[in-house]
């Protein structure tokens, strides 16, 4: 069976669908940046979606490549996409202003793709697709203490939901603490193409502290 993150860290990736509190780890990402709405028909959202999965398929398929083994290489499912949001001069974000998102797209790495994989991967896709992937990132991140909730729904009525999240940590002695490198965080559990908006599964993180006294 391939390992499945989703399933054996239930903890991120299918909490409850009230609030609560959870501390998440160091993981590496696969990532790229951009800004503008990610509705937006072919745009730069769409293509950066287009070239996390190239690499993070050219990854799980190294498996059947006879030229290169990956070392401590396990089979496992392509962990959901992820994304990090944010507006300039905006505590949180703005659901109103999708043009103003400054964004970045995510998909986790298995931990034996190390920084020199990352490289091989980058250069096989190149190859293959024939495609400039020099904007996707290695990038580590700890994200740190923060509250998270299952959402279930269209995106646009997620604010009801971050409402109740930061009601939900202020009861309980937090306080949000976006800033450098502490964003709204949201994780894709359902297929936006094949999934009716009321039915879509969305995790959503926001980062908190505890509150000043």
């Amino acid at each position: 069976m391939a390992f499945d993150y989703k399933k054996a860290y239930k903890e991120f990736y299918l909490p409850p669908r009230t609030p609560g509190i959870v501390t998440v780890p160091a993981m590496n990402f696969l990532a790229v940046r951009g800004q503008g709405d990610p509705n937006e028909e072919n745009g730069a959202y769409k293509q950066a979606l287009g070239m996390l999965y190239a690499v993070a398929f050219t990854i799980k398929m190294s498996k059947m490549s006879k030229q290169h083994k990956l070392e401590g290489y396990f089979d496992y499912v392509v962990p959901p996409l992820e994304g990090l949001w944010w507006q300039e001069g905006v505590h949180g974000v703005d659901y109103a202003r999708k043009a103003d998102f400054q964004w970045i797209s995510l998909i986790r790495l298995p931990e034996f793709v190390t920084k020199e994989v990352f490289d091989w991967a980058i250069r096989e896709a190149t190859e293959k697709k024939q495609q400039d992937f020099s904007t996707v990132e290695f990038f580590p991140w700890e994200e740190g203490l923060c509250v998270q909730c299952m959402h279930i729904g269209p995106y646009d009525d997620e604010p009801a939901t971050v409402a109740a999240m930061a009601e939900y940590a202020k009861a309980h002695g937090y306080q949000e603490d976006f800033g450098e490198g502490r964003f709204h965080h949201e994780i894709y559990l359902s297929d936006v193409r094949r999934c009716k908006p009321e039915r879509l599964k969305t995790v959503i993180r926001q980062p908190i502290r505890r509150a000043e006294s």
